[in-house]
């Protein structure tokens, strides 16, 4: 069976999985999820899990858990965090939470703040609520 360019096209972008953020909000962070396993990744060509490349993109919620961070004196005037987030659609991105570097920890809640940060060109998140240590 044939089909016109115009349809073929169609399809063809809808299917490739490009992140794409036009006509999206510029304040969320769009990732990939797999049509055929449904696992969610972000920046990916194939999927990690089944390596199925018909990928549809969709846009986060912005909620997710700090899964492991570190403070980076590198390159920078100041001390900064790098840590990586754990977003309740299951994927995981790397980005900088806000707050003092040594008082982020595994496990912390956070939410998106700015998808694109303008100097590092990383996602920010801000901490949900303050995490209670009783011992440290």
């Amino acid at each position: 069976m044939y089909h016109s360019g115009s349809v073929a096209q169609q399809a063809a972008g809808s299917a490739t999985g490009l992140l794409d953020p036009r006509g999206q909000n510029q304040e969320a962070i769009l990732f990939q999820r797999c049509t055929w396993c449904g696992t969610a990744m972000y920046h990916r060509l194939l999927c990690p899990v089944c390596r199925g490349s018909e990928l549809r993109t969709e846009r986060a919620e912005g909620t997710g858990t700090v899964r492991h961070s570190t403070v980076v004196h590198r390159n920078t005037p100041a001390a900064r965090n790098v840590s990586q987030i754990e977003m309740a659609e299951g994927f995981v991105v790397r980005g900088r939470v806000m707050g003092p570097p040594i008082g982020i920890h595994s496990g912390d809640r956070v939410r998106l703040s700015t998808a694109k940060d303008p100097v590092r060109g990383e996602p920010v998140f801000q901490l949900l609520d303050e995490p209670y240590r009783a011992w440290s």
